[in-house]
């Protein structure tokens, strides 16, 4: 059973950046799309970054492109979204997901209805 742990989230100034992480445990295939998704109050969740493991394919919004990077540790089995010159609309919840995938499938897209397991959250407040 894949589990997901987010950390790293806190409240940082305008213009400043942070490093999210997403721990993974309990992969049992060889290849899996991570993402990571934020939801602000009265808002939808949206995609902000995937990458396709073992691939290093990624994707990201266009809200947060070229200000967000989403990277993995494999020995440490865990997924980084580095953030910078955050705006007051990046602050949300946070979270991290991820779903298997078949051999040759390296699609991550960021769509909530893609994935599978999802962690419980990190809340990023910019102010």
């Amino acid at each position: 059973h894949v589990q997901l742990v987010e950390s790293g989230g806190g409240t940082v100034q305008v213009g400043g950046s942070l490093r999210l992480s997403c721990a993974a445990s309990g992969y049992s295939y060889r290849s899996y799309c991570v993402a990571w998704f934020r939801q602000a109050p009265g808002k939808e969740r949206e995609g902000v970054a995937g990458r396709f493991l073992l691939g290093g394919s990624t994707s990201y919004s266009d809200s947060m492109k070229g200000r967000a990077s989403i990277s993995e540790d494999r020995a440490r089995g865990t997924v980084y979204l580095d953030m910078n010159d955050l705006k007051p609309e990046d602050t949300g919840m946070y979270y991290c997901a991820t779903v298997a995938k078949v051999y040759g499938d390296t699609w991550c897209p960021l769509d909530t209805s893609h994935y599978n397991y999802w962690g419980q959250g990190t809340q990023v407040t910019v102010s």
